[in-house]
């Protein structure tokens, strides 16, 4: 079977501002030297999946470029990471929704006439084989297989929430955040929320594309327009994720999926990484997550003197960071960091280059590239005086865009 997977990155990202004004939201780094991007393609290549493309709209010259340097595969095999831009190929107009940005790259698929499509998001945080989704897919012969992970019914209104037959496989009704949604036969405190994954067919695919684009009323959305569409066809099937079993995964961060859509939700999966026991595991090495990596010398820790000691507790420290006799607990350093002496970093994110200056306090935030801190400067104390100056969460982050002047 002949599978072409195309991965959909073209969204703005605009709940993830200021992080997305300049960067396509794949391209949001994360985790120190990832980009959200590496997340699936990782997925996909470790399942081999190696024909992939990538659609890309907003902002994407950052994605455009990482992906080029990053995601080089073997030409002379026939595999390939392609970014593919909006091209306005049917008129002067961008991607309306995702199924118009397939439907506008249908030439794509004509070029290597798949049996199946895999359609995968960009921009979550986790782990899964790709292969097991494709094999219940072939094995039912649907139409389209979605992914679903379990969710407590009290969030239905949250999510695209799946509802299937009986036997939990058909699926029956695709409702976009429903206030009355119905619990899942084995488990009726539980729903299926859609994850923006599918496997089609590639012609019942077509043909939905199609039938769609010709609607003047749809949206073009996947999970809005094909997929109901397509349900009622009575040919749609429902992966149930908790099924999927990865190399390597622990009980502790198996079926982990993280939406990473909000700036808190953001925050808060960055947090899942820095625990003893980590809900989200990076260091699994059967299911590695891929990425590129500029030449950086290994990270360093100098001073013991006193109370200006050099220190990292419960946090990912990545090359090129250098602790001068400060002190980061429970956060996250990324390429080129560096706290100067007496310096504090707590519960934090900083992204590549960011400097904290001599005595500098940061709680609670989201730091972007090449941001200096000033000498004495405190972030994440009085979130009022903050929130004059820069964004600050629901949940209390301070998030600090990149190349933003900070002042005492």
């Amino acid at each position: 079977m002949r599978v072409l997977a195309i991965v959909l990155a073209g969204g703005e990202g605009k709940r993830l501002m200021p992080l997305t004004a300049d960067r396509a939201k794949p391209a949001v780094p994360f985790g120190g030297i990832y980009r959200l991007v590496d997340f699936v393609l990782s997925n996909l290549a470790n399942g081999h999946y190696l024909q992939i493309v990538v659609l890309t709209q907003y902002k994407n010259h950052s994605l455009d470029r990482h992906i080029s340097r990053t995601w080089r595969l073997s030409a002379m095999l026939g595999n390939y990471v392609t970014p593919v831009p909006a091209q306005q190929r049917l008129g002067p107009h961008w991607f309306s929704g995702s199924a118009d940005a397939l439907f506008q790259n249908l030439n794509l698929i004509y070029d290597e006439m798949p049996d199946h499509v895999i359609v995968f998001g960009a921009d979550h945080i986790y782990r899964m084989d790709p292969r097991q989704m494709v094999a219940q897919h072939i094995e039912t012969g649907a139409d389209v297989t979605v992914a679903a992970i379990r969710q407590p019914i009290s969030l239905a209104d949250q999510f695209g929430v799946i509802e299937a037959d009986p036997a939990g496989r058909r699926i029956v009704a695709f409702r976009e955040k429903p206030k009355d949604a119905v619990g899942l036969a084995d488990a009726p405190d539980q729903i299926y929320a859609s994850m923006g994954n599918y496997v089609f067919k590639t012609q019942a695919m077509i043909d939905a594309l199609r039938e769609d684009a010709l609607d003047p009323t749809s949206k073009h959305d996947l999970g809005g327009n094909i997929i109901p569409m397509m349900v009622k066809s009575g040919s749609a099937e429902v992966y149930d994720f908790a099924d999927n079993v990865v190399p390597g995964s622990t009980e502790r961060d198996r079926g982990y999926w993280r939406d990473v859509g909000t700036l808190d939700a953001y925050y808060e999966a960055h947090m899942d990484l820095i625990s003893a026991h980590p809900v989200f595991n990076l260091y699994n090495s059967h299911w590695p997550i891929y990425t590129g990596h500029d030449p950086l010398p290994p990270a360093k820790f100098v001073h013991n003197e006193g109370d200006r000691v050099g220190r990292a507790i419960d946090s990912l420290v990545s090359s090129g960071v250098i602790v001068s006799g400060g002190l980061a607990e429970r956060s996250i350093l990324s390429p080129g960091v560096v706290l100067h002496s007496h310096s504090q970093v707590e519960d934090s994110v900083l992204m590549g280059n960011v400097k904290v200056g001599r005595g500098a306090i940061v709680r609670k935030a989201i730091i972007d590239k090449n941001v200096i801190i000033p000498d004495g400067a405190r972030i994440g104390f009085d979130l009022e005086y903050d929130r004059s100056r820069f964004a600050v969460t629901r949940g209390g982050v301070v998030v600090i865009g990149k190349n933003e002047i900070v002042e005492r």
